[in-house]
């Protein structure tokens, strides 16, 4: 099993910046693909980033957040993060943490039933 713990929400207003981090202990080996989802109230989880420990460690983004968000990992701390830059209050989300234990799939990375493991979401609150 994988565990994941994610961090770092809070309430920003419109044009700032915040950064999510996202632990992983147990089998983090089983973390090959690891992404980023939000899921605002009455909408579905929707997939924001993603990015793989192999094949290069390849990313995958949401156009509505391409150039605004980064995805980044330190596998010495088994630890993925989520650098939100220019938010919007679109932006406005429970965020969650997943992992895959295969490497990500590009047609599939933002379907959230793909994933196997989820941590409990940090909620990110964005005011115009």
């Amino acid at each position: 099993q994988v565990q994941l713990v994610e961090s770092g929400g809070g309430s920003v207003q419109a044009g700032g910046s915040l950064r999510l981090s996202c632990a992983a202990s147990g089998y983090t080996y089983r973390s090959a693909c690891m992404g980023w989802f939000r899921q605002a109230p009455g909408n579905e989880r929707e997939g924001v980033a993603a990015i793989s420990t192999v094949g290069g460690g390849s990313t995958y983004y949401d156009d509505s957040v391409k150039g605004r968000f980064t995805i980044s990992r330190d596998d010495a701390k088994n630890t993925l993060y989520l650098q939100m830059n220019s938010l919007k209050a679109e932006d406005t989300a429970m965020y969650y943490c997943a992992a895959h234990y295969v490497g990500c799939r590009a047609a599939l990375w933002s379907y959230s039933t793909w994933y196997v493991y989820w941590g409990q979401g940090t909620q990110v609150t964005v005011s115009s």
